[in-house]
């Protein structure tokens, strides 16, 4: 006698098909000492019925007028647990592989990130491997587990839109470097780095709009910007012009 699934979550509620012969006018189905919250016959060789809550394994038996089965076992199992996720950023488009860690994960079904979900791939029972969905929109999202116990929820995952590079100000500075350069824009909140010709320069974030930086030392002439965050980069064309010094 067959059942479908052979485990759920400790606080019941499972929807369980069960299979056999001779089922015509099931009285009662059991997990346990404990009766099913519902059942239904729906024919002669199957019955569902809804399980009620419980711990550890137990012995599922249905009741007609011609007597009761053999138990069949049936599966208790926990909420899951999360306890860290191996990344908390990433990029809005997605794609990027992360990590979650807790306890209870090895039936997990599916991982939701603001309601956007994914499979998980079982790594083990305290480890799961997921590809990020793409986000709705950039900002902290909800991170949520389901699995045979139940659905848990607790962590943030923050999904991170591509930087956007408006202004360079000043636009020109000498070719020793050490201009202090205001860039705005949009999503630098994030910034990972700003190189002017593919020099690294230091910064600081004053908000999500704006960078406070320090030109390094460069060749006369315009050179490219770039403004990079988890997400991706931003390249202002020429944004920025080194002045070569007098000479005598």
């Amino acid at each position: 006698m067959p059942v479908s699934p052979n485990q759920g979550s400790t606080g019941g509620g499972t929807l369980v098909t069960i299979t056999g012969t001779n089922l015509s006018g099931t009285s009662a189905v059991k997990f346990g000492s404990k009766s099913a919250t519902s059942v239904t016959n729906v024919s002669p060789t199957q019955v569902t019925a809804v399980s009620p809550s419980g711990t550890g394994t137990v012995g599922i038996t249905v009741t007609t007028p011609g007597g009761t089965s053999n138990p069949v076992p049936f599966f208790y199992v926990g909420a899951p647990f999360k306890a860290s996720l191996g990344a908390t950023s990433g990029p809005l488009a997605g794609g990027n592989s992360i990590t979650l860690n807790g306890v209870g994960l090895s039936t997990a079904t599916s991982v939701s990130f603001g309601g956007v979900t994914a499979t998980p791939t079982v790594i083990s029972d305290a480890q799961l491997s997921v590809t990020v969905p793409a986000g709705l929109a950039a900002g902290p999202v909800g991170v949520s587990v389901t699995t045979a116990g139940g659905t848990n929820n607790g962590l943030t995952y923050t999904y991170i839109d591509v930087p956007g590079i408006t202004t360079v100000a000043p636009s020109s500075g000498p070719t020793s470097g050490g201009t202090s350069v205001t860039i705005t824009g949009t999503n630098l909140d994030t910034t990972d780095s700003v190189t002017f010709d593919g020099t690294p320069a230091p910064f600081s974030v004053v908000s999500s709009t704006t960078l406070s930086v320090v030109t390094p030392p460069g060749t006369a002439g315009a050179v490219d910007v770039v403004v990079t965050n988890p997400a991706g980069s931003d390249t202002a064309v020429g944004a920025f012009t080194y002045v070569a010094g007098p000479g005598i």
